[in-house]
């Protein structure tokens, strides 16, 4: 009896811990708006000075995981290196977290598992599988994010190259301003201007690097810039205007695009109003008059 009020009370104090975590988090962390005012006033330091901290329980986490993958011989896949690139994920302490939590989930899943009466045999399969979808769900949709954000984001940073090169920059300096002006507003695309620049001066082609862009992100409109650069380079045609025909066509799409949804919308509306909102318009006007039909039903025949 004991136990039993002991292992309640663990169960009660964790639920209400998790529960004061999650409604304390949203609380304490600061709102989008907030981090992104603080990038914009932050002061720059003249002389950055070197910390060597502790390592956190993180990093001894994550230290354990590769000594686990090395000794296993669980070699880096190139496959999940290019989704955590085209994630934004390029450290590689990414790896081995991703790594480490397809590992760790199965694990906690079969513990929580532990907590059900019944069946619990098969919870553990059923929650133990689900954990281990979770770190690959999760990437997925990060990577689905972030092209969202790339693709939303293009006509800027294509008309912001259209400027710079108006004024007399050339494409690959053009590219690098654009970089460090979109770091903030669209930072995806910043860091993929960053490293189209870092490859070019270790030697890399332009049109490979921006092959390489393309190649990351996926992305139909990235294709089309990339092909239109080629034919630029090829014809020698003014890069601004080309650039900048290439802005408007894309606006124009999206323009497109965005309408072709909201035509959509007509048809999806069909369902919940079948479903929902008609069978509550005649319970409304029609549930009163069946009542009273009903009634003089029952005094006629009483």
């Amino acid at each position: 009896m004991a136990m039993n009020f002991m292992l309640l009370a663990s169960i009660v104090i964790a639920a209400l811990c998790t529960a004061a975590l999650l409604v304390t988090l949203p609380m304490i962390m600061p709102s989008r708006h907030a981090r992104r005012i603080m990038k914009v006033t932050r002061i720059p330091v003249a002389f950055d000075v070197v910390v060597e901290e502790p390592a956190s329980l993180v990093q001894r986490a994550l230290e354990v995981v590769r000594s686990v993958r090395t000794r296993f011989r669980f070699q880096d896949n190139e496959k999940l290196r290019q989704r955590l690139i085209a994630a934004g994920r390029r450290s590689k302490r990414d790896i081995d977290l991703y790594f480490g939590l397809r590992l760790v989930a199965p694990l906690m899943g079969v513990l929580a598992a532990t907590f059900i009466a019944s069946n619990s045999v098969f919870w553990m399969i059923v929650l133990a599988t689900v954990a281990y979808l979770v770190p690959d769900l999760c990437l997925t949709e990060m990577t689905r994010r972030r092209r969202e954000a790339i693709r939303l984001g293009m006509p800027d940073a294509i008309d912001l190259m259209v400027i710079c090169v108006e004024a007399g920059l050339g494409l690959d300096q053009a590219l690098l301003r654009a970089g460090q002006e979109l770091a903030i507003s669209h930072p995806a695309i910043s860091e993929e201007f960053m490293t189209i620049n870092i490859e070019q001066r270790a030697g890399k082609a332009r049109l490979d690097a921006w092959r390489s862009m393309a190649d990351r992100t996926d992305l139909d409109i990235v294709k089309a810039l990339v092909s239109m650069l080629r034919q630029t380079d090829r014809f020698g045609t003014p890069v601004a205007k080309a650039l900048s025909v290439f802005s408007d066509s894309m606006r124009t799409k999206r323009r497109q695009q965005a309408e072709e949804m909201a035509a959509k919308t007509t048809v999806k509306l069909i369902f919940p109003l079948v479903l929902f909102i008609f069978p509550s318009i005649f319970i409304v006007l029609l549930g009163p008059a069946f009542l009273t039909i009903g009634r003089s039903l029952h005094t006629l025949f009483k």
